[in-house]
């Protein structure tokens, strides 16, 4: 049975008129007249009598009156609730630089208009956040990497996301105004751990010249490596806003490395045949309207810049 007719039905018993009841929902008179026909053929009852120019409800109509109303305010209650998606899980993948130090003020204004939306966040490492995106089990990933490109997956670019090499303040290399990438040959280096993206465009970087290094240490904590950075046990590529604080106390220095080739970015991805449903696409707006940050002194995304002129 079609809800128009449960509606037509509601706005005649109203308005006690074909003719009001018709204009007042947009439809000649004759469409109202057949929708009621339909519903008594339906039932097998008859819903309105005529008295003079009037018309009331028969007993059955009375009695379905009520039904209608319930059934029709089921319906609306359930087309707001889905509208709203008020409730439900949101699963996100992203890496642990983005979630320590950028994403839980986001999160935040996200929960306040969808506070009982259960927001699951798993740290992952970049190949694995793309490939549960890919088979369904995240509904987001949020990820630092080069412009993605992938047949099963839409990326939005955030924002240029800027990487520095740090080390301790008295690094020999911090005196210079410039380093070639020739001289980081021999360096000893902190590094996340496999998989993450930018370590790996470095580690190409490198050995496409030929530059030998050494990784004293590999960590999945950005705060164990720049606590062995600041002890002097090596120097690492990392995102800076994972050292914004260590910079402002001098507790480590950015080092005036110049490549073209390491531009990373901040970007959200699902799967193209994901349904975005009013939450994920509110926090993806979130996500999308914060302000690009401002460019790093001597991160390679400044110096990159720079090289190209």
């Amino acid at each position: 049975m079609d809800l128009i007719y449960m509606r037509s039905f509601l706005e005649v018993a109203r308005c006690q008129s074909f003719t009001k009841a018709a204009e007042n929902l947009g439809y000649v008179q004759s469409s109202v007249t057949a929708q009621i026909q339909k519903l008594e053929n339906e039932y097998g009852v008859v819903l309105f009598e005529r008295y003079g120019r009037s018309i009331r409800l028969t007993s059955a109509g009375e009695q379905l009156h009520d039904t209608f109303e319930r059934i029709l305010q089921i319906y609306d209650d359930s087309k707001r609730l889905i509208a709203r998606q008020a409730k439900g899980n949101l699963e996100i993948g992203t890496i642990e630089s983005l979630m320590a130090f950028y994403l839980p003020p986001l999160f935040h204004r996200f929960l306040q208009s969808f506070p009982d939306i259960n927001l699951q966040v798993n740290p992952l490492v970049e190949a694995a956040i793309l490939q549960s995106v890919r088979n369904g089990h995240l509904d987001l990933g949020i990820v630092i990497d080069l412009p993605i490109t992938d047949n099963d997956l839409e990326s939005i670019i955030i924002r240029q996301e800027p990487l520095v090499l740090v080390a301790k303040p008295e690094h020999p290399l911090g005196s210079t105004d410039r380093i070639d990438i020739a001289e980081l040959e021999g360096q000893f280096l902190i590094t996340t751990e496999q998989g993450c993206t930018y370590r790996a465009a470095f580690e190409r970087l490198l050995g496409q010249h030929g530059v030998t290094y050494h990784i004293h240490h590999e960590f999945g904590s950005l705060e164990a490596i720049k606590q062995c950075v600041s002890y002097g046990l090596g120097i690492a590529l990392v995102p800076h806003i994972a050292v914004i604080r260590e910079l402002a106390e001098q507790r480590l220095v950015t080092l005036p490395f110049v490549h073209p080739d390491i531009t990373f970015y901040t970007q959200i991805v699902h799967h193209k045949k994901k349904w975005l449903n009013p939450a994920i696409r509110h926090l993806i707006e979130l996500l999308t309207e914060t302000d690009d940050v401002a460019v790093a002194p001597g991160s390679v995304a400044l110096q990159t810049a720079r090289y190209g002129q």
